[in-house]
């Protein structure tokens, strides 16, 4: 999700040792969150937010394919260059969504949130969440199936 936000590896590993150490910090609040793995998702997803922010401004540019977390076990030759290719389309038609759609789409998908949850947690309405997520999904079958 963080190689998806902010485009390279090196930044996106960086912004998950910041989560691993906010995650840390307060581990003595444990005992109120009610879903642990949707919160350590969102403060990760909150310093991809940040990182990716800081990286626009500065004008950086993602890393190529090489290095990609996403990279399948040893298969064949030929599937693995189609899945490396799959997996490219992929990759690049979640980094066109506007930022509001891509937020949705992996609160939803990676972050296995509720739509209640991602309206709750990035403070909107739940008929705007599931608007995002349908258009977020229309724009990524498209670029898949244009391909």
């Amino acid at each position: 999700m963080l190689f998806h936000m902010i485009g390279s590896i090196e930044d996106a590993k960086d912004a998950l040792q910041d989560a691993f150490i906010r995650c840390w910090k307060r581990r003595d609040d444990l005992a109120e969150i009610e879903n642990l793995p949707a919160w350590i998702f969102c403060v990760t997803l909150n310093i991809g937010r940040d990182l990716r922010g800081t990286a626009w401004r500065r004008r950086r540019r993602p890393l190529e394919e090489e290095g990609s977390p996403l990279t399948a076990i040893e298969l064949g030759p030929e599937v693995e260059a189609s899945r490396s290719e799959q997996l490219a389309i992929i990759r690049q038609a979640i980094q066109q969504l506007r930022t509001e759609e891509q937020e949705v789409f992996l609160l939803r998908q990676d972050g296995q949130m509720t739509y209640e949850q991602i309206a709750k947690h990035i403070d909107i309405p739940v008929g705007t969440v599931k608007t995002r997520m349908r258009l977020a999904l229309k724009k990524l079958r498209e670029a898949i199936e244009s391909e």
